[in-house]
């Protein structure tokens, strides 16, 4: 885990910067006390981060559960809200348990790419408006549809029509020098690799506040800063965490609830792993019953200690793959810099103005949806584009809905690919009576053709020569080729004869057929 860390630590700190305000937003955004979002930061990085089996995936609270949390602790109160968040986390224990961590699996690639496309489109709007220094709607709130009474663009049209100018310049300068910081010094002198652009323009950003304080004009204004809670004393430190009142236990609306949490994180837990394990550039895997295990043990202690519930995050977890992260210690450090940053350092964290934090998550959305990728998913073709498109259109307005209409557009496209394409069989005999068969594949052949095609293979009589032609065919399943080699055996004990073609020539009796199409 070490042998990376000169590529870990400036990833953690990027992370982290990225995780400070979103768990502050998140919170506020859930109708629960700041700290508590600094908590489920604090644990989704130091034991999620340590438990898991993800080597670039980074969990803190989550902007998709905001709706459910807030309606929850409206509806039974903060510390029956958290006997919930425990109960969430046991059921995805038991989810692991059960190797429920297969379901992110049949997920088609078009919509997983869609789904981080779509983040990133909604990372870069949000991030707008702190960009330009105009700031009326809680961190972490990812719904098109604020809880406020606005959305996504009004907020845009809001913070144009009020900038403010220190803010504004100081995004645009953290902005341009973080380009050419990456594009530019990071290839002529190693120091500038060591100590990255995001730490840099934070620093800057930092001592640019304290320098134009009280300055109405080139200054940034308080509620343009970052708000960590400051405590007066240790104390004060130890009374901002909240206990759960397990008296609350047998209520329905808690159990109904803690299975509601459990479900929708792990779905997005299980997305996230996904999409991260196809953008990490090393395509290492990730075990997912452990990380719903990792997710169940970080739960419950955050539920304990009064935490939100927590999720395998896309934002920090692209932010820290595309920041060089290479192993589970950018988390786990992550995780350890918010918690030294609430104890030690609060009232410098409250220095640091959002529209630095914005213009980091500008470039992180960026490269997220990325314009080449909508040319690569429209070079793939209709069937590829299409669920990749809805995709990305609805995750602006809800991340669960978004995947799942994709996912049916995605299914139901397949579906009417496989009705149009299957095989055709020609039989005719000979003048000994011996038959002859000609089955002739499409140009796709999808899982969903196994049946007729087994049903097919297992008619074939006796004594039967049998030419299986492949010339058309441009794509065929894994699971086709899998039936067709258990033929391939059974063949040889009916005495049928096959004869395969194909673009790469013509083979009597084949032994196997998987060097045909690799």
């Amino acid at each position: 885990m070490f042998k990376y860390l000169k590529n870990d630590l400036p990833a953690s700190l990027v992370v982290f910067f990225v995780a400070l305000p979103l768990c502050l937003g998140i919170a506020l955004a859930s109708g629960a006390p700041p700290f508590a979002g600094m908590i489920a930061g604090i644990i989704g990085g130091v034991l999620v981060g340590s438990v898991s089996g993800s080597n670039v995936g980074v969990s803190g609270p989550a902007a998709g559960l905001a709706a459910i949390v807030l309606a929850a602790i409206a509806d039974f109160g903060y510390e029956n809200f958290l006997v919930a968040v425990v109960l969430g986390g046991v059921i995805q224990i038991v989810f692991g348990i059960l190797r429920a961590g297969v379901i992110g699996y049949y997920f088609p690639s078009s919509v997983i790419k869609g789904m981080l496309v779509g983040i990133g489109i909604i990372i870069i709007l949000k991030q707008i408006p702190h960009f330009v220094g105009y700031t009326n709607d809680p961190d972490g709130n990812f719904a098109f549809f604020q809880v406020k009474g606005d959305n996504i663009i009004s907020q845009i049209i809001n913070a144009f029509g009020n900038p403010s100018f220190g803010p504004t310049l100081l995004g645009i300068f953290s902005l341009l020098l973080m380009v050419f910081w990456s594009n530019v010094l990071a290839k002529k002198s190693k120091i500038f690799t060591l100590i990255q652009g995001p730490f840099a323009v934070v620093v800057i950003g930092i001592v640019y506040a304290v320098l134009t304080t009280g300055n109405h004009f080139w200054g940034i204004s308080p509620k343009h800063l970052v708000s960590v809670p400051v405590p007066d004393s240790f104390d004060s430190f130890l009374g901002q965490f909240t206990f759960p009142n397990f008296e609350a236990i047998y209520d329905t609306k808690i159990l109904i609830t803690g299975f509601t949490i459990a479900l929708v994180a792990s779905l997005e837990t299980l997305l996230c792993v996904e999409a991260t394990d196809k953008i990490d550039p090393r395509k290492r895997i990730t075990p997912t019953n452990r990380e719903l295990y990792a997710q169940g043990i970080g739960n419950i202690a955050s539920g304990l200690i009064g935490g939100l519930p927590i999720t395998q995050v896309i934002v920090r977890s692209s932010a820290n793959i595309q920041s060089g992260g290479q192993t589970k210690l950018a988390a786990i450090v992550h995780g350890f810099l918010l918690l030294i940053s609430v104890i030690a350092i609060p009232t410098v964290l409250n220095l640091i103005p959002l529209s630095v934090l914005a213009a980091i998550l500008l470039i992180v959305g960026y490269k997220l949806a990325n314009p080449a990728t909508f040319k690569k998913m429209f070079n793939l073709g209709w069937k590829q584009y299409v669920p990749f498109l809805v995709t990305v259109l609805l995750v602006q307005f809800n991340l669960l809905v978004g995947i799942g209409v994709g996912l049916v557009v995605g299914i139901i496209i397949v579906l009417v690919k496989s009705y149009q394409n299957s095989h055709l069989v020609h039989v005719k005999e000979d003048d000994n009576s011996r038959h002859n068969v000609k089955m002739e594949l499409a140009e796709e052949v999808t899982f969903f053709n196994k049946g007729a095609i087994m049903r097919a293979l297992d008619e074939i009589p006796k004594d039967t020569f049998l030419e299986i032609d492949v010339l058309k065919t441009r794509y065929l399943d894994n699971d086709i080729i899998e039936i067709i080699e258990d033929f391939l055996i059974k063949a040889r004990n009916r005495n049928i004869n096959i004869k395969l073609i194909s673009e790469r020539g013509v083979v009597e009796n084949p032994l196997s057929i998987i060097d045909f199409f690799k």
